[in-house]
């Protein structure tokens, strides 16, 4: 079985998480947005009419990628594996309609989880500054803390994981991204699954459902 599988959720659901979790149990890749555009920096986009020559002018400038760009990227992405989980797109409706013209889902799955709650997962991230381990101040403790199990490289906080810059972002995908839930609620393989749960308990209903729909 090679599902291919489209995982949907504000951040901090933990869809990077079960993504993971997918790709080993099943057997298919993990595609996500920034993966597909760094694997395809200096792809030749001169073609598309856009400002830059190469997804990577953009990303080095820090500028928004447009969705032309970004859809080419997972396109490519998605062009020679026979199973995937999607994570991180589709994020809005012009992208989902690309998507749709990319391939045939089997499973979309959407983690729910209370705004609050997302609000604490955010905020309590720390990440490792040498090997990038996220770790959370309640959730998923370092035996010594500040200090990377991993490594031994300092934790510390992202500036967007702060609750003014998460909020925004939550902001943002209500705006952006939620609505695109609507597009695929009449999909057959539409799954909701509580992700206001352990990740072992919401591994097991991820799972489930995939094993139902694909």
């Amino acid at each position: 079985m090679n599902p291919k599988i489209l995982i949907l959720g504000p951040p901090g659901a933990g869809k990077g998480t079960q993504s993971e979790r997918l790709a080993d149990d099943f057997g298919v890749e993990h595609v996500t947005t920034g993966d597909a555009l760094r694997a395809n920096k200096e792809m030749d986009i001169s073609d598309m009419d856009t400002e830059y020559d190469t997804p990577g002018e953009y990303m080095d400038r820090g500028d928004l990628v447009p969705d032309v760009v970004v859809d080419a990227m997972v396109g490519e992405a998605l062009s020679d594996v026979e199973g995937f989980v999607l994570d991180g797109y589709p994020r809005n409706g012009d992208q989902a309609e690309a998507l749709r013209e990319m391939t045939d889902l089997d499973v979309v799955l959407v983690l729910d989880v209370p705004e609050e709650e997302l609000v604490d997962r955010l905020t309590g991230r720390r990440v490792c500054e040498d090997c990038g381990t996220n770790y959370h101040v309640e959730f998923n403790r370092p035996e010594e803390e500040g200090v990377c199990d991993e490594c031994g490289g300092d934790l510390y906080q992202r500036e967007d994981d702060d609750e003014e810059s998460v909020r925004n972002r939550l902001s943002v995908y209500h705006d952006n991204t939620e609505p695109v839930l609507e597009l695929y609620a009449d999909h057959d393989g539409y799954v909701e699954i509580d992700g206001d749960q352990t990740p072992d308990e919401v591994w097991e209903d991820v799972r489930a459902a995939v094993e139902a729909e694909a």
